[in-house]
């Protein structure tokens, strides 16, 4: 597995962006995603993980919030990579990239029905907060989880 820094507009990231925003409607009941969302004009940050053969079966992204906070944006691995530990990859490199940029929290909104990613966080150290940002006043947000977690100390 190779894990490296890419442009938020990679045909790689777009097409596995695409491929979660697919499946997260699809849960959702083709309702569209809380919050703003992310675009090459506010993403810091954008990784993709390759297999060995180089084909891209995940990513991730951080978004910088202000005052040394980040938000996670677009984690994802395809369906036919997961089971292998893989989605912590990525937050591990996100975490390193946070920390590498001086970014001391990161904060990300996730679903009630991605109870995967929900638990993925929580082992990771991230606890349950309130919403943030442009989430707080998000009427769609309501039923979100939130999570952050500060990556200096960790």
């Amino acid at each position: 597995m190779i894990i490296e820094a890419a442009a938020w507009d990679d045909p790689d990231v777009q097409r596995l962006t695409t491929d979660q925003q697919t499946e997260i409607r699809a849960r959702y009941g083709g309702k569209e995603e809380p919050g703003r969302p992310p675009s090459a004009a506010d993403i810091s940050v954008t990784l993709v993980l390759r297999d060995d053969d180089g084909t891209a079966v995940g990513c991730g992204a951080l978004r910088d919030l202000e005052n040394g906070v980040a938000e996670v944006k677009r984690m994802y691995v395809a369906p036919a990579a997961r089971g292998r530990g893989l989605a912590k990859v990525v937050l591990t490199g996100l975490e390193d990239a946070a920390r590498a940029r001086g970014w001391a929290t990161l904060r990300l909104e996730t679903g009630p029905l991605q109870p995967e990613a929900a638990g993925l966080y929580a082992g990771a150290g991230y606890r349950r907060t309130g919403p943030f940002g442009a989430y707080a006043d998000d009427p769609d947000a309501a039923d979100s989880l939130f999570f952050e977690k500060d990556v200096a100390t960790a």
